[in-house]
């Protein structure tokens, strides 16, 4: 069969170009290009098949024994699947992965901790501190990728977590570890060991200053399962979120409490928000807010002050400064309120984060309420979005919001008009329709 050359081709990372080049524009490495041939003539083996003949596999779940993150993961672990675990450091992904491992490890027996930045003896002061000694998790403190190939092959695991995948490195490649070339590669190969010996591996990953998953955005594409771990350290409460899931949806969260003894779930994450929120003070309004598809309710605060200096300060916590930056705008055009000589900080208490428009209304709501000095009533609750021209907008899966106020007692919900078409009479709520903030000023202010 004939062979004619089409060009050279990178051996690292496989770039292609009609020229021999020394060093490799994709990947960066020196002297990898060979010359590549492609046939005149390619004999095809392969057959597509229709998709209503491929038969439909439903792949079992594994349990992690944390509800919470099986939750996020759809339903469990499934076999085979490389997870990616992102978050700040410090924010408790080492505890939460080794907690897993160690009640993983009571379940189903063999699972493989493999530590690039602590060393065995450390692991081990960490799992005493979680009580998460068992016989069958094995610590392995490597960053040769070759000695973690080779172990992988001669035995069998049923769980392998790498912490972190920026620490390991492979020998053969001439970067250093946490490089593109190197991550990519490593990651590569241990996408082929989990899918071929159907091994669920867990990969901890570093964030950047922006709070981005570090390392090359192939990474990403390359997992079956990117996850999230976020929150402030001041505060004991941590969010997980999955960014990407090919097993499940991508819109459940878990919560977290961090604790002396590791990672605690929040079954009840609205009541424990609320719990220090004080009575009878101005500038407090509670808004049930979605993460994900689940309710959760949170306390918005807000501080309103004579400006000092000849420029007002507007700070924020937990909110888009330009959010609140707009809503200020709407009501000093709309609503007639001098905000101009005024400072104005905005809070989310719990340290929570929370991007959602249907936040805008309690936020108003909660700066008229300081702007006055008069307190809302403690079992009032607001939601809806609001728009440039001061209208209030409908907000999605209002129903769930309402179940998660009366489970925790409100009795009074101010939102948009239009969100209550279609909801049945509720004896225990009192639904307050509006369609603009100047409506709003009828029951608050």
């Amino acid at each position: 069969m004939a062979r004619n050359k089409s060009g050279y081709i990178c051996q690292q990372c496989g770039y292609k170009t009609v020229k021999w080049m020394g060093r490799c524009p994709s990947c960066g490495a020196w002297n990898t290009f060979t010359e590549n041939s492609n046939n005149d003539e390619l004999e095809i083996r392969v057959v597509p098949n229709s998709i209503k003949e491929i038969e439909a596999g439903v792949r079992p779940r594994l349990s992690t024994g944390i509800g919470e993150l099986d939750r996020v993961l759809g339903g469990g672990i499934v076999r085979g699947a490389l997870i990616l675990l992102g978050g700040a450091p410090g924010i408790g992904k080492s505890t939460l992965i080794l907690q897993v491992a160690s009640l993983f490890s009571k379940k189903y027996s063999r699972v493989l901790y493999i530590s690039g930045e602590e060393s065995a003896s450390q692991l081990r002061m960490r799992a005493e501190r979680l009580k998460a000694l068992d016989d069958e998790l094995f610590v392995l403190a490597e960053t040769e990728f070759d000695q973690i190939c080779g172990l992988l092959a001669r035995e069998k695991y049923n769980l392998v977590i790498l912490d972190s995948i920026q620490t390991v490195y492979d020998p053969r490649l001439d970067s250093a570890p946490g490089s593109i070339t190197q991550v990519k590669e490593i990651t590569n190969q241990l996408l082929k060991i989990a899918k071929q010996r159907e091994i669920p591996i867990f990969l901890i990953g570093h964030v950047t200053k922006e709070g981005d998953l570090a390392g090359p955005r192939v990474l990403e594409h390359l997992v079956d399962t990117v996850l999230q771990f976020e929150g402030d350290r001041n505060y004991a409460y941590r969010i997980l979120r999955a960014i990407k899931n090919r097993f499940g949806s991508t819109n459940e969260v878990g919560v977290f409490e961090m604790k002396s003894t590791g990672m605690e779930e929040v079954l009840n994450p609205s009541q424990l928000f609320l719990e220090e929120r004080p009575g009878g003070v101005s500038g407090s309004v509670v808004v049930p807010v979605l993460e994900g598809s689940r309710p959760l309710l949170v306390e918005v605060q807000s501080l309103v002050t004579p400006a000092t200096f000849a420029t007002p300060q507007r700070l924020t916590t937990g909110v888009d400064y330009k959010r609140v930056s707009i809503l200020l705008a709407v009501l000093e055009k709309k609503a007639g309120f001098k905000l101009q000589t005024q400072d104005v900080n905005v809070n989310i208490t719990g340290g929570l984060k929370v991007d959602e428009p249907a936040l805008d209304l309690g936020m108003v709501s909660a700066i008229i309420s300081s702007y006055q000095d008069r307190a809302l009533p403690s079992d009032l609750a607001v939601v809806g979005e609001v728009g440039l021209a001061g209208e209030v907008r409908a907000v999605s899966q209002i129903q769930p919001r309402l179940n998660e106020l009366k489970k925790l007692g409100f009795k009074r919900v101010i939102m948009p008009q239009s969100n209550l078409k279609g909801l049945d009479f509720d004896p225990m709520l009192n639904l307050i329709g509006i369609k603009s903030i100047n409506d709003l000023l009828d029951y608050i202010a």
